[in-house]
């Protein structure tokens, strides 16, 4: 029984500014903060060159020494880009199988609305915690997209 999370906001940008700025912006940056029991992230590893390309992999390195392999499922310029997330390691492996990202812009106003959705494969056990799971993820989400959008301001 997967979970499906998403998370927006309108940002006075244009649409092409924002996705070229988010998808090789870096991680340790957008995931700076802890949210309850979502770490931030510290580092990433294993990655060639600008992030950009479909079929990519990195590993996401947790500040509480979790880690996740990611790898871009697909790229569409100037309006999405997707994940998956697979194995995890560490606090979140109990609970979760894999994940699958999607960051999408699309015009909104005078500016464009970026969305960050994930779907999440729960283990057997994390079934029972999902609902706490995407409490905790809003506000992780949250956050993120608050730091997606001082970066783009600051631009």
């Amino acid at each position: 029984m997967a979970l499906t999370l998403r998370a927006s906001r309108s940002i006075p940008v244009p649409v092409g500014e924002a996705y070229a700025a988010v998808l090789p912006m870096p991680l340790p940056m957008v995931f700076s903060r802890r949210y309850l029991a979502l770490p931030p992230i510290k580092e990433v590893r294993d990655q060639d060159g600008e992030w950009g390309t479909v079929g990519q992999t990195r590993t996401i390195v947790l500040a509480d020494r979790g880690t996740m392999r990611e790898t871009l499922t697909s790229v569409t310029p100037g309006a999405s880009f997707g994940y998956d997330i697979t194995p995890v390691t560490g606090p979140l492996k109990p609970l979760v199988v894999a994940a699958q990202g999607l960051w999408s812009f699309a015009p909104a106003g005078n500016g464009v609305e970026v969305s960050w959705q994930w779907i999440l494969e729960p283990t057997r056990a994390g079934v029972l915690v999902m609902p706490a799971l995407g409490r905790m993820w809003q506000g992780y989400a949250r956050q993120a997209l608050e730091e997606v959008e001082k970066a783009l301001l600051a631009g």
